[in-house]
């Protein structure tokens, strides 16, 4: 079973389509975790950077999967409020070598948190602390302290360490993601 096989058990196999909302600042990982998540025979062998947005469209056998996966560069990110009503789950990645915007993406962070459309609704979000594999990167528990993810008590969430290249740490993920159809509280998701 594949890695969007597992995710859209947790989805319900109710549904017919799902849409993920895939957000970070630039360079963070996102095209290539994407790339990861979708069927083998489907996937790209070169990745490039987003502009603007991408739709990605793939099938499981249960389901058919929209990610949206939007750039993470600053003239780019008001177009994600757009999809916001319309996402079942958001994944959320960080550069976990990349210190320096770490605030920057703390801030995206907030602002996503705080909006209408998400605020109210208790929206499973995926962390991935991407780049793992470089010299410098912070760990995941250094980024979910940085990005204070601890304040965030409405939502469950989960941050794991990645390397999207190898594809080292997505099945953790989608993992913890199948758990979260029962809506556990916080205490119990993030321990």
């Amino acid at each position: 079973m594949g890695l969007l096989d597992k995710l859209s058990l947790w989805l319900g196999i109710r549904k017919k389509e799902v849409n993920v909302l895939c957000l970070g600042l630039d360079n963070s990982g996102k095209t290539t975790i994407i790339n990861h998540l979708k069927p083998t025979n489907t996937q790209a062998q070169d990745v490039v950077p987003t502009i603007g947005f991408n739709i990605e469209k793939f099938k499981t056998s249960t389901l058919s999967f929209t990610v949206f996966d939007m750039s993470g560069q600053t003239r780019y990110r008001n177009l994600w409020e757009h999809y916001y009503k319309e996402s079942q789950a958001i994944i959320f990645v960080v550069d976990s070598g990349d210190k320096l915007r770490m605030v920057v993406a703390k801030e995206e962070l907030d602002t996503l948190l705080n909006h209408q459309d998400i605020r109210s609704r208790r929206m499973p979000v995926l962390f991935f602390a991407n780049k793992i594999d470089l010299r410098d990167a912070m760990s995941s528990v250094k980024v979910s302290q940085l990005l204070c993810l601890e304040s965030i008590k409405d939502k469950p969430w989960h941050i794991c360490a990645s390397d999207a290249v190898k594809g080292e740490g997505l099945q953790e993920g989608v993992e913890w993601l199948q758990g979260t159809e029962s809506y556990q509280s916080n205490e119990e998701v993030n321990t």
